[in-house]
């Protein structure tokens, strides 16, 4: 049922498409191409741009009608689309030896002011201070 309906809507869209498209606009359209304009008559014997009318008006409805349907029978199958693939795990990230441990790291930083020699363009440290950061700072 489900696959069914797919069909119909793939084919009411691409047909929704290809009649808009046909359609003419204030430039004259893609129906005139067709030998649709001034007065003409397509192949089912009516004027092209009441033809083209009706079919989108039919399209347009066919396609609201499967996109419902294909919403509510997606609801009822409660069967996710992911299911059966394979998800990776995450790696363990490993700190280097020495270095703080994720709660040091988000709960201090650390401030240095530097003095900077403008012929050589060393810095000096000149004071360093670790500070407490988020909930801690408060």
């Amino acid at each position: 049922m489900y696959i069914f309906v797919l069909i119909i809507h793939i084919v009411a869209s691409l047909t929704l498409i290809a009649v808009i498209l046909l359609q003419a606009g204030k430039g004259g359209g893609l129906a005139e191409t067709f030998g649709g304009g001034s007065g003409q008559t397509t192949i089912f014997g009516q004027k092209a741009s009441a033809f083209l009318t009706k079919a989108t008006s039919v399209s347009a409805v066919l396609f609201l009608c499967t996109s419902l349907t294909l919403a509510y029978l997606s609801s009822i199958r409660k069967r996710s689309l992911m299911e059966g693939t394979a998800i990776p795990a995450k790696s363990a990230a490993t700190l280097p030896q020495g270095a703080p441990s994720e709660k040091q790291a988000v709960s201090k930083t650390t401030v240095r002011q530097v003095k900077v020699d403008p012929k050589t363009g060393r810095e000096t440290v000149i004071e360093e201070k670790t500070i407490p950061i988020g909930e801690e700072a408060k």
